[in-house]
């Protein structure tokens, strides 16, 4: 199956609602502390993707501890770098590095990819998956003289 038809890649290029105050991501992260179940993975981007889901108590580890980060890197009054698919039945979050979010446009560079997605879907290798961008294309082309 190609990456970009595989249910992990069409969720994570859906449609997500950020997280913009910090009272919201305390909301979030109660629907997710009260769950009780054990059907979340956790993906680091750039290391190898979690073949199984995580425990719920380390799932609590885990929002304790990159919350406890997000507040002391994230020097601003609004949180804006957590973006989920449903606020109310979460089931994909993205969780955004404060020291490396790139660009949320695409000016002239590829946003960065989420440090930490939450999911209930296996996840992929997100940089392998990623197509590459057409200015890496043309460089390309052009260093080897391809067509």
């Amino acid at each position: 199956m190609k990456a970009e038809t595989s249910p992990y890649y069409q969720s994570f290029t859906g449609t997500f609602s950020g997280i913009l105050r910090w009272h919201q991501l305390d909301e979030l992260w109660d629907t997710l502390n009260g769950t009780e179940t054990d059907d979340w993975f956790i993906y680091a981007t750039g290391e190898s993707p979690a073949q199984i889901t995580t425990p719920h108590k380390e799932l609590k580890t885990f929002i304790q501890e990159v919350d406890k980060l997000l507040r002391q890197e994230h020097e601003e009054d609004y949180c804006g770098i957590v973006y989920v698919d449903n606020k109310v039945e979460p089931s994909f979050i993205k969780i955004f590095d404060p020291n490396n979010l790139g660009t949320s446009c695409s000016t002239g560079m590829e946003p960065a990819l989420p440090a930490w997605i939450l999911s209930k879907i296996k996840p992929i290798d997100l940089p392998s998956a990623m197509p590459q961008p057409n200015n890496r294309k043309r460089w390309w082309k052009r260093i080897f003289k391809r067509t």
